[in-house]
């Protein structure tokens, strides 16, 4: 090199201290198979544990609405305890047996949407009596009936919705139609999954605005304003003994803490007699004392079992409509394997550990439905954020947290609890969640062309035709007659979910319309795929535990199941990666100046 060309040795250390700084920052203090030691390992269990809390326990408040359970604080109770104790089970499966990956299982808001359009429908609409408080007595038999014959159609519904996620996964299907859903399907349905539960939130913040917009700014306050700023903590270890150390409180929790600050604030609110105690005037709602003796009267242990609300039903409309919200949460989960694996130092995952982890999925929603949560299961997105955040990918971080979350199930107190949060404070939580589910819906569209004006047409069209539909049909409920129920009840279901309608109109639009795979947005993948490729992970974490593939790597018939490994598999994914000069994998043309030793 000339003299002019090179950079002066000086700067050229400079430049190389910056970049190796900037490895050690991001560096990761454990890797996926890497053990902490035991004591950190449960500190990082339990804040996976709290991170995944909030959406955990939205999800049975938001449908004790629908289940007319608005006024049964004890079978709410029952309902937290068993999709605490379901999303255990399943982060122990998937961990040890699915993707194989520190990735954490909960409940799913893509359900929500087709659950709430299943259980508004005329012929489950709750009764009248239902909504009043004083009406209600939990223990009569008719009030069980109204909510568990409701319960068992959703929960039979998903049971049988789930076996698609099931077949797709194990099947290896899942690989074939990822190549025909990219961004411009993804961001309108997980964005209108945000937007469609406007009005629970609006309902529970309007129980007292002001309690509510505290909440809001407090999460706010500690999220993003405060995350930066560390707090001492008393530390101990070998080398320096007692000493202090910088712990990142308010980025860590900041939702739990918004919550706690504000239901502090009501119960010094309720216990000065500064709230209404008079249930007809405004904000008497942001008391802590509403929920009656829901803590006393609920058990100390609480055993979730399969059939705990009866036998479940089916109902074919809401079988159909849970299979979409199934569709937009396997899209969702394929793409947090990867964020995964890339926070966690692990190489891409392979074809078999998708194709495991997507149908381990699904039994986790065979699971829930079975146990009779209201939900499914997925990967939750929150949580893969955590691995960046802490440095710490450690899988068997996760594994602890599914062990904690299954204790929190059994424990009845610990969802008696939950279930006494004041309701404005529980509406400002879902103003900031479903808020930032709608924005990461729409961070999808960073991977394809924005300035394209097909891009603008099918996102902008998909996302507005999303809302009109759904409301139109709401408004004119009998518009829609084909003259055979059975199918009325499934289009219903199906146009007035909101994700569904999107996601249709950006699944049809995407793959109709002429574009590149790049202008689409499927450029990131071969991107991402090579970021991947520089991780010091083994492609041996993702084998199957208890010596399984070794077992089974000498028979060559394992080829063809496509959830198991076998010893050929890298060498082929490598020469998929390995493609030949010239070739373009994102669109499938060629490079017009393709090197010199390549043969056209």
């Amino acid at each position: 090199m000339s003299e002019e060309g090179r950079e002066p040795e000086g700067q050229e250390q400079k430049s190389h201290d910056i970049s190796s700084a900037s490895e050690d920052r991001n560096q990761l203090t454990y890797l996926v198979t890497d053990a902490p030691p035991w004591y950190l390992c449960i500190f990082l269990a339990i804040q996976h544990c709290l991170t995944a809390f909030g959406a955990t326990i939205s999800i049975p408040l938001i449908l004790s609405e629908g289940l007319c359970l608005q006024h049964d604080r004890l079978t709410q109770s029952h309902l937290i305890n068993s999709i605490f104790f379901v999303s255990g089970l399943c982060t122990l499966l998937q961990v040890t047996f699915g993707v194989r990956l520190p990735i954490l299982q909960g409940g799913t808001f893509s359900l929500l949407t087709p659950t709430m359009a299943m259980l508004s429908m005329p012929e489950w609409e709750c009764p009248a009596w239902t909504r009043n408080a004083s009406l209600v007595d939990t223990s009569l038999l008719v009030f069980k009936e109204e909510w568990q014959i409701r319960l068992r159609n959703l929960q039979g519904s998903i049971m049988v919705a789930s076996l698609l996620q099931i077949v797709v996964g194990f099947s290896g299907v899942i690989g074939f139609l990822m190549r025909f859903i990219g961004p411009l399907t993804i961001a309108p349905t997980i964005t209108l999954i945000g937007l469609s539960l406007f009005e629970s939130s609006a309902a529970k913040a309007g129980t007292h605005w002001g309690i509510s917009a505290m909440t809001t700014l407090l999460i706010i306050l500690f999220s993003q304003y405060l995350r930066l700023i560390p707090v001492p903590v008393p530390a101990y270890n070998k080398i320096k003994k007692l000493h202090t150390s910088k712990f990142y409180i308010f980025q860590r929790f900041s939702i739990l803490l918004g919550i706690v600050v504000s239901w502090l604030i009501c119960y010094i609110l309720t216990v000065s007699d500064v709230l209404p105690s008079n249930p007809a005037h405004y904000g008497h709602l942001a008391r802590t004392d509403v929920k009656g003796n829901v803590i006393s009267d609920a058990s100390w242990f609480t055993f979730p079992y399969p059939g705990q609300w009866g036998m479940p039903a089916v109902s074919l409309a809401g079988v159909f409509g849970i299979m979409a919200g199934i569709i937009c949460s396997m899209a969702e989960s394929v793409g947090d394997y990867h964020a995964c694996a890339k926070l966690s130092g692990a190489p891409p995952p392979p074809r078999h550990a998708i194709n495991r982890g997507i149908g381990v999925e699904g039994l986790g929603s065979l699971l829930a439905g079975a146990f009779g949560t209201g939900n499914g299961t997925t990967s939750f997105s929150e949580n893969v954020a955590v691995l960046g955040i802490t440095k710490v990918g450690s899988r068997v971080v996760i594994f602890t947290s599914g062990v904690f979350m299954v204790l929190m199930g059994i424990l009845g107190k610990i969802g008696a609890v939950f279930t006494t949060i004041p309701e404005p404070v529980v509406g400002g939580m879902f103003m900031i969640m479903f808020g930032v589910i709608s924005a990461a819906g729409v961070s999808n569209l960073q991977f394809t062309d924005m300035n394209s004006s097909r891009t603008i047409f099918i996102f902008g069209f998909s996302l507005f035709s999303a809302l009109v539909i759904p409301d139109w049909l709401k408004k004119y409920p009998e518009s829609l007659s084909t003259g055979i129920p059975v199918i009325d009840q499934v289009v219903t279901i199906l146009l007035s979910t909101h994700m569904f309608v999107g996601g249709f109109l950006g699944f049809f639009l995407d793959n109709t319309i002429p574009g590149t795979r790049q202008e689409r947005g499927f450029v990131w993948e071969k991107e991402e795929h090579a970021e991947f490729s520089k991780t010091p992970a083994s492609d041996k974490l993702y084998d199957l535990p208890l010596g399984i593939t070794t077992f089974f790597s000498s028979y060559s018939w394992v080829r063809f199941i496509p959830f198991c490994p076998w010893e050929g598999e890298n060498s082929d994914e490598a020469s998929v990666v390995q493609h030949q000069p010239g070739e373009d994998l994102c669109d499938g043309a060629f490079d017009p100046n393709p090197p010199a030793n390549t043969k056209l």
